[in-house]
């Protein structure tokens, strides 16, 4: 299989070498999402970037930041030691040099827990919580045998635009960023029973109207929305289930947002042809695989045919590829610089060392 991808790579390549386009035009997204380090790790990130990624022409950085920032709007919400006004600069300028966009991402809606473990919204604000009613696992299983997968907060509190609202314009400033990433994926509770906001209401009209107020006060301010495309795919008719597709019924809100979101729409097991359905409805979507390489160059094949064989009206909605790596930056970093890592193992480091290497190759 790994000789079948080199040589249909290589097909690619020459034909994009024949054709001589330009590092942007050719894939204009070529980025990164991970954890925002910590305090300690943030000069070696720094680095990272500066003798990593810039040399491997990523000029994309999303930084799950969540809670590791010092919010001055709700210290109530800051993690224990979190990142300072100086820390980020640090990021900000080492990206600002290599002409690196910088996105903030803040988990929003969905993933206000975690395994057997409540996320700081909602335990400082419970009230905010979607299903208060449901407690949290005290022995994790997947899913826990009621159903519970992870908790949302309810998208129509009078209350809680307020407070999230705050965290995306703080970030944002301190990011200098015009993009923010909203999250939004694997959204399992919505339009609960329990809810006395949310009870009866349409899913794929809940979602889409959290997707309408927060798009719309990043649109005041002149910045733009990112967010996971997974609750926009039929999950049934397409075959990507429960986690990489939306089983209720959320995925009839892709009609109901703004064309101007940007998809990150995630794959881990095969090179689902989910872009082609994002870009058909209108939006610029990027493919973003995981720790299986082989998918990764799938992946990565599948935005370059599109972008050069595709109709005009639709082939810069391929933007490109953003790797994803799902464990923090320390860790990361550790098996990056780790000189006996296995490099064929199914890893995010060895999938993105590998998209590092197609990205030299391609671009050089």
């Amino acid at each position: 299989m790994k000789k079948l991808f080199l040589i249909l790579f290589a097909s690619v390549i020459g034909f994009l070498t024949y054709a001589q386009p330009a590092l942007d035009s050719l894939m204009p997204v070529r980025g990164l999402a991970v954890a925002a380090p910590r305090i300690e790790a943030v000069d070696d990130f720094v680095t990272f970037i500066d003798q990593e990624l810039a040399p491997a022409h990523f000029n994309m950085l999303i930084l799950r930041v969540e809670y590791n920032y010092a919010y001055e709007s709700h210290p109530e919400l800051r993690d224990k030691n979190p990142l300072s006004k100086a820390d980020v600069k640090k990021l900000v300028n080492v990206c600002r040099k290599h002409n690196i966009q910088l996105i903030p991402l803040l988990d929003l809606l969905g993933h206000q827990s975690y395994r057997t473990n409540l996320g700081t919204l909602l335990r400082v604000y419970p009230e905010f919580d979607e299903t208060p009613n449901i407690p949290m696992p005290t022995v994790w299983q997947s899913p826990n045998p009621d159903g519970f997968i992870m908790k949302s907060y309810c998208p129509r509190h009078p209350d809680v635009h307020t407070v999230v609202f705050h965290l995306i314009d703080e970030l944002m400033d301190v990011f200098e960023s015009d993009y923010f990433h909203a999250g939004m994926d694997e959204v399992f509770y919505l339009g609960h029973d329990q809810c006395p906001r949310c009870k009866g209401v349409d899913k794929a009209e809940l979602f889409a109207e959290e997707v309408r107020n927060i798009h719309q006060h990043l649109k005041q301010r002149g910045g733009r929305m990112m967010i996971w495309g997974d609750r926009l795919i039929d999950g049934r008719a397409t075959g990507t289930g429960m986690w990489e597709g939306s089983m209720n019924s959320t995925h009839r809100a892709i009609d109901m947002i703004p064309k101007d979101v940007f998809i990150c729409d995630w794959h881990y097991d095969r090179a689902d042809l989910t872009p082609v359905l994002f870009a058909a409805k209108g939006f610029d979507v990027a493919i973003c695989p995981w720790r299986k390489a082989d998918v990764a160059m799938a992946e990565l094949i599948d935005m370059l045919r599109f972008r050069q064989q595709g109709a005009p009206v639709m082939r810069e909605r391929f933007q490109g590829v953003i790797q994803t790596v799902w464990h923090s930056a320390e860790a990361l970093l550790k098996e990056y610089y780790d000189p006996n890592a296995n490099l064929e193992a199914e890893t995010a480091t060895a999938c993105l060392k590998r998209i590092m290497t197609a990205f030299k190759t391609l671009l050089e």
